[in-house]
């Protein structure tokens, strides 16, 4: 308080140009000397192999990955720019959204002609499909519209030429897709139905005198939406439609159809609108489609799952609609997939770059004329980044798991993907906007500027949350889930199986009445405590859906009226399925400094779960508890500040693909960098 009225008086006789009443007793400022960046890595130890701690977190194919940011780097396709004396990669965004779309389509021809997708859609096997992946996460790091064009163009539509189709889908379409020799889209979503898949108005009918399916727009709000591709580059599409034979509404099925010609024209009985301008992502296409009895051949239907005979007949061997529309949404979990992968390695370029910013930017001194502090010094600083990291290392081994469990997927394992693609879809694009958001403000000024990337991150990763499934009812097709396996296990008078539920048939865990520090960090009470919470909300769940049904409500009434616990229970089982993972990562690493950075990396993602308000909402844990993990989490962040750069080199991300503020920030700003 003195140290403030001290300096109040000194602004004081200043501002009004009055001499200081006695020199003694007011100290004269003095000017500090300029300040120096000095690369943290000067001063911060690694206490671990980094190489070996990204092999883990990256989880497989480190030299694919390695050799496409290299051939990134060699492009001025990829607009390199030099800025504090190093070389910067990323979009020019102050492009217009014509020029930063045929910016996209160079990018990914120069991608081509350097066999970067070869395979990707004509050779079959994991080593493939992790090639695959492992490609799509670099160029993800450097452009939010080039994977999600390729995205659309390899996993949408080859998916499912691949899953939906048949041998002479597969023979005609495959090999072209990979070669670009066609451009295509994926067109599901409507005006009217985006989540709703079922509930498209898109009609199509049979016509047996000449062969051909018919397809009409026959309302507003039937256009297609969204369709990336459509409106500018793409020749074909999938075109998701209510199948009408002779009557009867067969459910949705899907057609190949060319909606441009290779001139580039639309094709007759085709109108094509663009979607405009967006908050991001203005390197995509996205284009409305209307058809006007639009025919296609009948050998367009990608009949895996149905097919109609030349004469008209339907024919399926699956009876059950409910489980034929299951059976056509099964393969379209890769979208989730590769959606929720990409969301980890943004915020990875998020906390990279807000934590070497932190290491090198000084504020405030304790004392006069001591050097201000690092930003990453404050306990406040630690306290908003480094939970972040936890919460990155996390999403990163269940990614590595969710990647696993899709190319070893089996009919049997539909369910599994599906709910735990949604859950992790969910959970990683709410977790990266969190983490950009809070990067951005730890940045300061420098995170508002588009160079600097984390700011620009928020709005072109923002889309993450509603495309391929709201965020909202992905979570909650998650609890219905888990509601259909408690009433089936209770039906059967078995033990739960499956989705981590094992822990449902042992006793109730029993959380302390006190904890204390070497309790919060015992890998086996955090999962007790996470386990505690997913097994009482389901049995919550399950009690309120039935007291409603008890009413006279339908099921799915009784569900929607229990929202707000279904939406505490997906959070729970994610939560655990997360842990999970990170707990089965740790356990493959021999006794020493890795693990041991590790372990604590683990408490911390646990203890921050244990802040959920849930804990508290549902009386798990007690206040005085609750403000002992608060405590544990600020000790736990005090011990990994050490290891802060260590833990984000071990992204493998290169300088290249960071920004300027991750380095050399006042060169990067120097009058001597300014374009005269």
């Amino acid at each position: 308080m003195d140290r403030a009225l001290q300096r109040t008086k000194i602004l004081t006789d200043h501002l009004f140009q009055s001499s200081p009443s006695s020199p003694a007793q007011t100290p004269s400022l003095s000017s500090n000397a300029c300040l120096n960046y000095s690369p943290p890595e000067l001063s911060e130890n690694y206490a671990f192999d980094i190489k070996h701690m990204r092999k883990l977190i990256d989880g497989h194919n480190v030299e694919e990955r390695d050799w496409l940011f290299g051939l990134m780097r060699q492009s001025k396709l990829f607009n390199p720019k030099v800025r504090g004396g190093k070389v910067f990669v990323s979009p020019d965004y102050n492009q217009s959204m014509e020029q930063q779309r045929e910016m996209t389509m160079k990018r990914i021809e120069y991608l081509l002609e350097r066999g970067v997708f070869r395979g990707w859609l004509t050779e079959i096997g994991e080593e493939v499909q992790m090639r695959k992946f492992a490609c799509f996460e670099v160029l993800s790091i450097y452009d939010h519209s080039i994977a999600t064009k390729l995205g659309v163009h390899f996993f949408l539509w080859g998916g499912a030429i691949q899953f939906f189709g048949t041998k002479h889908h597969h023979d005609k379409w495959l090999r072209d897709t990979e070669n670009f020799s066609i451009k295509c889209s994926f067109a599901m979503t409507e005006l009217g139905h985006g989540s709703n898949v079922r509930g498209v108005e898109t009609v199509t009918t049979y016509d047996s005198n000449t062969g051909e399916f018919v397809i009409n727009t026959p309302c507003e709000t039937a256009q297609k939406y969204w369709i990336g591709g459509a409106a500018n580059h793409a020749t074909h599409t999938i075109v998701f439609s209510q199948l009408n034979i002779n009557g009867t509404n067969q459910g949705v099925h899907a057609f190949i159809a060319q909606i441009r010609d290779a001139n580039g024209n639309i094709c007759p009985n085709i109108r094509i609108a663009d979607c405009g301008h967006k908050i991001g992502l203005n390197g995509v296409d996205n284009g409305r489609i209307w058809f006007d009895n639009f025919r296609v051949p009948r050998e367009n239907l990608l009949n895996s799952v149905a097919d109609v005979s030349p004469d008209g007949k339907y024919l399926s061997s699956i009876k059950d609609p409910d489980q034929r529309f299951a059976a056509f949404m099964a393969p379209l979990t890769v979208g989730r997939v590769n959606i929720a992968v990409s969301a980890v390695y943004q915020s990875k370029v998020g906390l990279a770059v807000a934590i070497r910013y932190a290491l090198t930017r000084r504020a405030f001194s304790l004392k006069p004329n001591e050097p201000e502090i690092l930003l990453l010094d404050y306990p406040s600083h630690q306290r908003r980044l480094l939970p972040l990291l936890a919460k990155i290392y996390a999403m990163s081994f269940a990614a590595n798991y969710l990647k696993m469990l899709y190319v070893k997927r089996t009919p049997q394992s539909n369910k599994t993907i599906h709910i735990v693609s949604s859950s992790f879809k969910a959970t990683f694009t709410w977790n990266n906007m969190q983490i950009l958001q809070e990067c951005r403000e730890a940045c300061g000024g420098q995170g508002l500027k588009t160079e600097n990337r984390v700011g620009h991150l928020k709005g072109e990763y923002d889309v993450q949350s509603t495309f391929e499934g709201d965020n909202n009812i992905l979570m909650q097709q998650v609890s219905k889930a888990l509601l259909a396996e408690y009433v089936a296990a209770q039906k059967r008078n078995k033990a739960f199986k499956g989705l981590g539920l094992e822990h449902m048939n042992k006793p109730c865990p029993i959380i302390p009445s006190q904890l204390t520090s070497t309790t919060l960090r015992c890998s086996q009470f955090q999962m007790d405590a996470l386990c505690l919470r997913e097994r009482d909300l389901l049995n919550l769940f399950v009690a309120d859906v039935s007291q409603y049904q008890a009413k006279g409500e339908s099921t799915e009434r009784a569900f929607i009226m229990s929202y707000q616990l279904a939406e505490d229970l997906g959070r729970a089982f994610s939560d655990r399925a997360i842990f999970q993972t990170f707990v089965e990562a740790e356990a493959t690493l021999a006794a020493g400094s890795l693990k041991d950075v590790l372990g604590m990396l683990r408490s911390l993602y646990a203890l921050i779960c244990l802040e959920d308000a849930a804990f508290l909402r549902y009386g798990y844990l007690s206040v005085g508890n609750a403000a002992t993990v608060r405590r544990e989490i600020t000790k736990i962040c005090s011990e990994l500040r050490p290891h802060a750069l260590a833990l984000v080199s071990s992204f493998g991300i290169p300088d290249t693909f960071l920004s300027p503020i991750a380095f050399n920030w006042i060169d990067a700003n120097s009058w001597s960098s300014v374009e005269h």
